[in-house]
């Protein structure tokens, strides 16, 4: 199974120079109860904005153009052979950035939104969700606090049949 995890903006913006629009610890951990011991697939400049290679406790795939090998995860150049490498009886999860996430949405039975309740200067965005296909599920109001400078929810859709 296909789910897509992202931290997006009032207007689904999701980065800005390559990086996170904030750093959220309470989303931070959020991503990582979710995503530790699962597949993580991810494009190139997300790879490179990981500041330390690969997410530890979890197999890590590479969607690239440019890149042959990487050595600490596994590097494809297509779509297709993401797919051969995926367990489908096993949540995958789709981590960024905007390209991978507009391949995978398609597929997707899982959205697992993290919403900031503000507006930042973003450059990179998360395409439009037609939401009519999609059942919420799950919704967590997280109030800003001394470590969490924004409010933000989670919000975990699944795909209608």
């Amino acid at each position: 199974m296909i789910s897509i995890i992202v931290a997006m903006d009032e207007q689904n913006g999701i980065g800005k120079n390559n990086k996170l629009l904030t750093h959220l610890p309470n989303d931070l951990k959020w991503f990582k109860k979710l995503t530790t011991n699962h597949t993580v697939i991810m494009g190139r400049k997300t790879y490179e904005s990981l500041p330390n290679g690969a997410l530890p406790n979890r197999k890590n795939i590479v969607l690239s153009r440019t890149l042959k090998s990487l050595p600490d995860a596994i590097v494809v150049n297509s779509f297709e052979q993401v797919k051969k490498l995926l367990d489908e009886q096993e949540e995958n999860f789709v981590i960024g950035g905007a390209q991978i996430y507009r391949l995978f949405l398609p597929l997707a039975q899982m959205l697992y939104i993290t919403k900031i309740h503000h507006v930042f200067n973003a450059d990179t965005y998360f395409p439009q969700i037609d939401f009519s296909k999609w059942e919420l599920i799950k919704k967590i109001f997280n109030p800003s606090d001394e470590k969490n400078k924004y409010a933000h929810t989670f919000l975990i859709y699944k795909r209608k049949k």
